[in-house]
């Protein structure tokens, strides 16, 4: 029975322990994360104490793992959002010049006002790193969907929609 529990507890606090060993390497502070990732400093006391479920609220597991620079589906606790993330050049830009600086997430994060950077992480969290070519189809489709609920008739219109998406297509390189 012992075995059972602490079988349990390892794999509940398998995330927990992840997030302590990388405020642990990253000597970031709890209150630093907390507000980071926009909750209390108790809710991050919470996020690491093994005696208590890691969180499955999507934002706060999506935005935790922006920190720390990994995928939310590293997080077994992670359900996908159904909305596809939105492709932003203004955003594209920012990942391009992280990536040019050599900069982790935390460090990008770091670089942002205290007040600013949950709105940083929030912007990379509408990405997460998803490749252009995954993105399109499903903006393709919600693009689609929004234009025949405000009442666009796609079939009368075709040549203007299909050119519409093959600029988009261009303009983002797909």
């Amino acid at each position: 029975m012992a075995d059972k529990e602490q079988e349990t507890r390892v794999t509940v606090g398998t995330s927990s322990e992840r997030l302590v060993e990388f405020l642990e390497k990253n000597n970031l502070h709890k209150k630093d994360f907390a507000e980071m990732i926009g909750v209390t400093l108790s809710y991050v006391y919470s996020l690491i104490d093994l005696n208590v479920p890691f969180s499955t609220r999507t934002t706060t597991i999506e935005r935790i793992a922006v920190v720390m620079g990994i995928s939310p589906h590293d997080f077994p606790e992670y359900r996908v959002a159904i909305e596809p993330k939105l492709i932003d050049p203004g955003i594209e830009f920012l990942k391009d010049k992280q990536k040019e600086a050599g900069l982790s997430n935390l460090e990008f994060i770091r670089k942002f006002q205290r007040t600013r950077r949950v709105e940083i992480v929030d912007l990379w969290r509408e990405v997460l790193n998803v490749p252009t070519n995954e993105i399109y189809p499903y903006w393709r489709s919600r693009i689609q969907q929004y234009l025949i609920a405000g009442g666009f008739d796609i079939i009368s219109n075709a040549a203007l929609l299909n050119a519409m998406f093959e600029g988009a297509r261009s303009y983002i390189k797909v």
